[in-house]
């Protein structure tokens, strides 16, 4: 029997992960079946309790779940730990090991793809969300020169910054007026409904690299503005999408796919 692994979430019939995995396991030679499984917004654990039940051994998790993964996992990683989230389940017998792949996901593709190193750079991070939160200490471990954290709602930033020993400082968006960063990452939702978020023109310095964690969508808002506004490097997430999906191969499956080959259509 091919071995089983899932995509758990609701909405998840867009996700592309059956289609990534099944050319991980093309690469590195593995037997398996991979599927989407839709779960109720209140029946997460039932779902993937089931799932584990008829032999499955690993699942991915997207939105809305992860924070109900972490909570359902028996074992943590660090870095889960760190992003109070889980993308990664892995079950062992009794055991339900939970990783969060996020943050490698986009260093990686910062790193290998885009050829950008993060040590000594200026890092601005837009947004308090999950998306923030996965992604802040694999950041602060590549060593940048600062990494601010930016948000509507500053409190909501500072609550957030004040999880990571002083390594992060946060504010609101009109306290980034007269300051330039050589990396500006869009963590916030707002190019899910077309909406920019409210960015003093000036934050992108000389040959500053604007990236969206959203994809497939075309040039974001956020994009379109970087390129009006000096960034010379603009990218959207699909290479974290991919690289994070080959973190989670190497957590449960324990060999590296290469990502490269399924990069031919981000922006």
């Amino acid at each position: 029997m091919p071995d089983q692994y899932a995509v758990i979430g609701n909405p998840v019939a867009h996700s592309k992960s059956p289609q990534i995995h099944a050319e991980f396991a093309r690469q590195t030679a593995q037997d398996l079946i991979y599927v989407r499984l839709l779960a109720p917004t209140d029946g997460f654990v039932a779902v993937v309790e089931a799932f584990r039940l008829r032999g499955g051994l690993g699942a991915n998790v997207t939105l809305p779940f992860k924070g109900e993964a972490f909570g359902y996992a028996t074992r943590l990683s660090e870095r889960a730990r760190a992003a109070q989230a889980v993308n990664t389940l892995k079950f062992e017998g009794d055991t339900i090991f939970g990783d969060n792949t996020d943050g490698a996901g986009l260093v990686n593709d910062l790193r290998r793809n885009l050829g950008r190193m993060i040590a000594g750079q200026r890092v601005l991070l837009l947004g308090a969300g999950g998306a923030a939160r996965g992604v802040i200490k694999p950041l602060l471990e590549q060593q940048p020169a600062s990494l601010v954290l930016a948000n509507r709602t500053p409190d909501k930033a500072e609550r957030l910054a004040q999880g990571y020993s002083g390594g992060v400082e946060a504010c609101g968006y009109a306290a980034l007026a007269g300051r330039q960063f050589d990396l500006v990452i869009n963590a916030t939702s707002a190019s899910l409904t077309g909406a920019l978020p409210p960015l003093p023109p000036g934050v992108f310095a000389t040959s500053a690299l604007a990236y969206d964690m959203m994809y497939g969508v075309g040039e974001t808002p956020f994009l379109a503005f970087a390129r009006a506004n000096g960034a010379t490097m603009l990218a959207d997430g699909l290479g974290m999408l991919l690289e994070q999906a080959a973190e989670s191969c190497v957590v449960v499956r324990g060999r590296r796919p290469a990502t490269p080959p399924l990069l031919g259509g981000r922006r």
